[in-house]
């Protein structure tokens, strides 16, 4: 079943970060948006069974579409994007999951196997930080799938990036390339860009390790106060921001990789 539901899927992107809060779930959902809004098929799946962002970042109500007995479909935000999340199955969004291994392995195998995604461009997967349990399992899974790496500048990231990175070649992946998140703030007075975090860390980093490097996201103060308002999609409509050229830059380079 998970070959069958794989095989109409043209890619499978793993987005992942070996460091929490590095603003790995605003770039996978952004992506999907992004993707999405180019006419691309796109499934996003939140394999984060701990801390499920996603559907606060798309202010998603619902769960999962059950059209008929023994069928299961994501859960659709629009023509074009469709979403799977633990926290679309549990219901209330304050319960902690206090799973071990097997049993987070069972469910990201059952999201796979058991709900019925179509076909899809893309299938973009957002993990946990760290190279536990869920990225392997995706790696085991989804034989054919490709990391995007997300880091913020400062060592104290890259660092444990740099752990992300040796997953990758350890269980064989394909890796598209390093983002780098967070980088600088645009004073909306002067125009001058503040590095909070440094600066250029992600491209030393990827240029030392033999990866591609895609790309540098500014912070964005609209991108966090919608991300909270569940409004992230309105971000689109706002060309004229540098994360949106950014962003639209990172994509293209997503695009080019395939």
């Amino acid at each position: 079943m998970i070959r069958s539901n794989l095989s109409r899927i043209s890619r499978k992107i793993l987005v992942m970060s070996g460091k929490g809060g590095v603003g790995k779930s605003s770039v996978a959902a952004y992506l999907a948006l992004l993707l999405s809004r180019r006419g691309k098929r796109v499934g996003l799946l939140d394999v984060d069974l701990h801390g499920p962002s996603i559907p606060r970042l798309l202010g998603l109500a619902g769960g999962l579409e059950m059209p008929e007995k023994g069928v299961v479909r994501p859960h659709r935000f629009s023509e074009s994007l469709v979403v799977v999340s633990l926290e679309m199955v549990l219901g209330d969004k304050d319960v902690a999951v206090i799973w071990r291994g097997p049993l987070k392995i069972s469910a990201i195998r059952q999201f796979i196997s058991d709900i019925e995604w179509g076909d899809l461009d893309f299938l973009i997967v957002d993990s946990p930080p760290g190279t536990g349990d869920e990225p392997l399992t995706v790696a085991q899974n989804i034989p054919d799938a490709e990391a995007l790496v997300v880091t913020t500048p400062q060592e104290i990231s890259l660092a444990d990036v740099r752990k992300s990175i040796d997953f990758c070649r350890q269980v064989g992946m394909k890796m598209l390339g390093v983002v780098e998140n967070m980088s600088g703030l645009v004073c909306p007075h002067c125009g001058e860009t503040v590095s909070l975090f440094g600066k250029g860390g992600g491209g030393r980093m990827a240029s030392r390790m033999d990866l591609p490097f895609l790309g540098e996201i500014p912070m964005e103060p609209a991108m966090v106060r919608l991300g909270d308002e569940g409004r992230l999609e309105s971000l689109l409509e706002q060309e004229d921001l540098e994360v949106n050229r950014a962003f639209d830059r990172v994509l293209d380079g997503i695009l080019q990789a395939g």
